[in-house]
C-alpha cells in the first residue's frame, strides 16, 4: 500500500473506497474460494489500530457487553457498538460490503440458496431492519492473559451476510503473545481442517461466517466455517469485528 494512502484518514465511505483500491480483489476473492479465508495486509495503520482500540473505555459508544465465561464463549470480553457507529468503523463496512457482495452472490448460486445481496450495504441493512434486525454486530474484542475465543459462528437472525471481517488491533510478540486467529472446516464425512492466520498488527482477514461452497467431483458441496482465538500467553489483545448484518 502506497505511503499516500497509508497516511489519508478513513472518516467517510470515500476514504475508506480509496484505501480498499489497492488490494488485489480479484486475488481476494481466489483465497477465498480454495481456504474460507483471505488476508487484507495493513489496512490500517499502527495509529488507526491504538486509536480504534482505546474506543473500548469509551462505554458510550457501545449498546453491550459480553463477557464471555459467563457464556461458555471462552474467556475475555467484547463490546457491540451501538448506533452511529463511529466514522472509521462505519466507513470501513459501508466500503467493504460491494467489494464481497459478488462473491456473496456467486458462492449462494454455487450452494443452492437463492438468497441474493443488493448492490449496497445501505440496501441489505435496510434488508435486516424490515425482519426485525435493528442492532448492529460490530464488535470490539478484548484479550488478557489465559484468554481465548471458543470456536463459533456469528449467526444473529434470518438474515445472514456469508463474508464477515476481523482487524487484529494489536501487535503480536510486542502487545502480546499467543493469540492466533483461528479457522476450522468441517468437510462432509471428513475430519475438521484448521487454519491459523498469520495477522500482524493493522493486517484484517476476510473469512466465511457460516458456509462455502466447495468444488468436488459432482459439483459443487457445501462446508461449514468456524472461527476462533487460541490462548493469550500474556499482555493484552483487541480486535475489530466487521459483521455485516445487524441482530434481532
Amino acid at each position: 500500500m502506497s505511503a499516500q494512502l497509508r497516511a489519508m484518514p478513513v472518516a467517510t465511505t470515500d476514504d475508506a473506497g480509496m484505501r480498499l483500491q489497492v488490494f488485489d480483489w480479484a486475488g481476494i476473492a481466489d483465497d477465498l474460494d480454495a481456504q474460507g479465508c483471505a488476508m487484507l495486509e495493513a489496512l490500517l495503520s499502527p495509529q488507526e489500530c491504538r486509536a480504534l482500540a482505546a474506543l473500548y473505555a469509551d462505554d458510550r459508544l457501545f449498546r453491550s457487553r459480553v463477557v464471555m465465561g459467563r457464556h461458555g464463549f471462552g474467556r475475555g470480553e467484547y463490546k457491540y457498538f451501538g448506533y452511529p457507529l463511529p466514522d472509521t468503523v462505519a466507513a470501513l463496512r459501508t466500503a467493504i460490503y460491494p467489494r464481497l457482495a459478488p462473491i456473496a452472490n456467486r458462492w449462494n448460486a454455487a450452494m443452492g440458496i437463492d438468497v441474493r445481496y443488493p448492490d449496497t450495504h445501505t440496501e441489505f441493512i435496510e434488508r435486516c431492519h424490515v425482519a426485525g434486525q435493528q442492532r448492529p454486530t460490530l464488535l470490539l474484542l478484548q484479550y488478557g492473559a489465559d484468554d481465548y475465543n471458543c470456536l463459533h459462528q456469528d449467526l444473529y437472525g434470518e438474515h445472514v451476510f456469508p463474508l464477515q471481517l476481523a482487524i487484529l488491533l494489536s501487535e503480536p510478540e510486542r502487545d502480546f503473545s499467543g493469540g492466533e486467529f483461528v479457522l476450522t472446516e468441517q468437510r462432509p464425512r471428513m475430519q475438521s481442517r484448521p487454519q491459523v492466520v498469520p495477522l500482524r498488527q493493522g493486517d484484517a482477514v476476510v473469512f466465511a461466517v457460516h458456509q462455502r461452497p466447495v468444488q468436488g467431483t459432482r459439483g459443487s458441496y457445501r462446508v461449514n466455517l468456524r472461527h476462533g482465538v487460541s490462548r493469550i500467553r500474556s499482555g493484552h489483545r483487541h480486535t475489530l469485528g466487521i459483521i455485516f448484518h445487524d441482530a434481532t
